[in-house]
């Protein structure tokens, strides 16, 4: 009789790879900003490797004080084709779903918003990504598609954050079929939350990057942490949640007293980021 299998069993830390290590990503901070960019070309197939390596980045990020923001984006012109098909075998699936909790759970965890730009298809995989991130801006070349049932399996990141961000019908089409979302649909069904023409896409995510970094870093993290985590509860508990996370966390930031103080004496906060 086969044992069943425990996911935590499997479940392991970030490699400790650092950016000069790095092959088939790039990081590089500016500002208080760090980008993440996919570099595998031709289609940036996910393996292992290439999961670890942004589990690594994420969390290089997330120990950076002076960084507020992420975003993740892609060199080539696909944003990201899936798991690469050599990944598919049964004696690689426990260490692929270790290396794919090991990148999702860090976009959850990291606190810092993530932006994903979307300019080419974002398929399997690469579609959870943009899933996951917190903000999607994307081009009328972006097309999303979780087409694993056509090859016998289901996506199980995707059928966990799908339902959230599309209701559950939505998710059971897209999941069912495997059909291709395009990018005005994606917009519509919520996935999406900014579309625009490529040749204004730097410009767009540039002025909301500056935007977000314009506001305390550890304000922003609080105000991330507090939508995740009434994500599931009900309406009464999610407020509860938050409130708690307001008075016992945020009013303990320098920078939440600034803003309030600032705010009475007429004048622009001058953020601490503590």
């Amino acid at each position: 009789m086969i044992e069943p299998v425990h996911v935590q069993d499997y479940l392991s830390q970030p490699s400790g790879r650092t950016p000069d290590e790095f092959e088939h990503i790039k990081l590089r901070i500016e500002a208080s900003s760090a980008r993440i960019t996919l570099n595998r070309p031709e289609h940036n197939l996910l393996n292992e490797v290439m999961l670890r390596e942004l589990a690594d980045a994420i969390n290089i990020v997330g120990q950076r004080n002076d960084v507020k923001l992420v975003v993740l984006d892609s060199s080539c012109k696909v944003f990201c084709g899936g798991i690469d098909i050599g990944e598919y075998t049964s004696e690689r699936v426990f260490q692929m779903l270790d290396a794919f909790h090991a990148a999702f759970s860090g976009m959850l965890d990291v606190g810092k918003p993530v932006i994903c730009v979307v300019n080419g298809p974002a398929i399997g995989g690469g579609a959870e990504l943009a899933a996951f991130g917190d903000l999607v801006i994307a081009t009328p070349k972006a097309r999303f598609a979780q087409p694993e049932i056509s090859i016998g399996i289901f996506p199980p990141l995707a059928s966990t954050i799908l339902p959230y961000l599309v209701g559950p019908k939505r998710a059971l089409e897209i999941i069912l079929t495997g059909e291709a979302v395009t990018a005005e649909r994606a917009l519509e069904l919520g996935l999406v939350n900014r579309l625009v023409p490529e040749a204004k896409l730097e410009q767009t995510v540039s002025e909301l990057m500056e935007r977000i970094t314009a506001h305390s870093g550890p304000v922003l993290m609080m105000a991330k942490k507090a939508i995740l985590a009434g994500m599931g509860l009900s309406m009464r508990d999610g407020l509860k949640q938050s409130m708690n996370i307001f008075l016992n966390e945020l009013y303990r930031l320098d920078d939440s007293q600034e803003g309030l103080r600032a705010l009475v004496e007429k004048r622009k906060p001058n953020w601490k980021n503590r």
